[in-house]
């Protein structure tokens, strides 16, 4: 050793023991990168970071408008062309579908971690799994039995269902101005999209059943992910098989008879399939929009769909909805325009707020010693 140390010399040890520390430095880095990504996918609070750090408001709410009118289309075909007019078997094998791709995710390790079991009773998981079967099923059954005007007025009176509901449930208020906002965008929306209200006593009974598990569904699915460390898809996960057990109840009640003599072709079977792709993203996507923004918000997104699907046929394919209604659909658009700059306003207050309450602690420590040494002083 004394020879080896001869030949090298002082400096070429030195050189050795930083490299020594830098390899040290780095594997040191290394293990902190890898605790903090353990951290981000393999714990709920992580994966809801991860669920905020890549799917904001914008990005759930494009995601969600896109994935509601691809289902719109392909429920269209499933309707018209194909001839499936079972309501609740359909919405059923919608949520098969998303349970069986969840288990796909769950066995490659991709579905996020679901908070512990103390932080989240089984109520509120089963409740939101009950609620969701009764709003699924009964919108498409309050869909098929009614017409399209009825059914659009049953949406509107969603909106003050959740304000109140919301009021009753966790003592939340909105302000006087969102209030005013609301009222102008259910007004421009039922202007814009109620023609025919044809009267149906069985049709009517079913939309106002939809109107209470709709609202608490969308209160339920905000309140979790936004209080509890939920992430869209582990909720999707826990509470899908409830919901599946309810549909299975509720199919003897509302759909017709005849499924066992429905025709199932290569045709029917890819229409009806590729409907359930779609209602997995518009789930997922839904479930992200709540968690980003609130129920009012997902309320107002599903009014905003209607507009723009009202004015794209004027504009892009030359149908004519009448003038009334291309107004109303404006007035709407204008309606949320000024819904959504409160949201924002609110939104950069409350950070403004969290900032300053992050900052008091730090000039705490800073005043403490002051007065401490005025005091030895006197």
């Amino acid at each position: 050793m004394g020879l080896l140390d001869s030949l090298l010399g002082t400096n070429a040890r030195k050189f050795i023991k930083r490299k020594d520390s830098d390899a040290g430095e780095a594997g040191q880095a290394l293990e902190e990168l890898r605790g903090s990504l353990y951290n981000d996918i393999r714990t709920s609070e992580g994966a809801k970071r991860q669920q905020q750090r890549f799917c904001g408001p914008a990005v759930a709410m494009t995601f969600n408008f896109m994935a509601a009118v691809g289902v719109i289309m392909a429920n269209k075909l499933v309707m018209k062309k194909v001839g499936f007019n079972f309501p609740i078997f359909l919405t059923l094998i919608h949520y098969s579908t998303s349970w069986i791709l969840l288990g796909i995710l769950r066995a490659l390790s991709l579905l996020p971690v679901s908070p512990p079991s103390k932080a989240t009773p089984f109520a509120p998981l089963f409740s939101l799994g009950v609620v969701m079967s009764f709003a699924s099923g009964l919108a498409n059954a309050s869909l098929n039995h009614n017409s399209v005007g009825f059914y659009q007025m049953a949406k509107i009176a969603v909106t003050p269902s959740i304000v109140l509901a919301e009021f009753i449930l966790f003592r939340k208020t909105i302000s006087y101005k969102k209030v005013l906002a609301l009222v102008v965008v259910s007004g421009g929306v039922a202007i814009a999209t109620v023609k025919d209200l044809e009267f149906n006593f069985f049709g009517a009974c079913i939309a106002i059943a939809w109107i209470i598990p709709s609202s608490i569904n969308k209160i339920l699915w905000s309140n979790l992910q936004q209080h509890a460390n939920w992430t869209a898809l582990a909720l999707m996960w826990k509470t899908t098989p409830v919901t599946i057990f309810f549909l299975v109840a509720l199919m003897p009640c509302l759909d017709p008879p005849g499924l066992l003599s429905f025709k199932w072709d290569l045709y029917s079977s890819s229409a009806i399939f590729l409907t359930a792709l779609l209602g997995f993203l518009l789930q997922w996507s839904g479930a992200l929009v709540l968690g980003a923004t609130s129920a009012t918000s997902h309320v107002v997104l599903g009014q905003f769909k209607s507009c723009v699907i009202l004015l794209g046929g004027f504009l892009i394919f030359g149908s004519d909805p009448g003038f009334v209604s291309i107004c109303g659909a404006l007035t709407a658009l204008a309606g949320m325009s000024i819904y959504t700059s409160l949201n924002l306003q609110e939104s950069r207050e409350n950070l403004i707020f969290q900032l300053q309450a992050q900052t008091l602690p730090l000039s705490k420590p800073k005043t403490e010693p002051e007065t401490t040494t005025t005091d030895d002083q006197t």
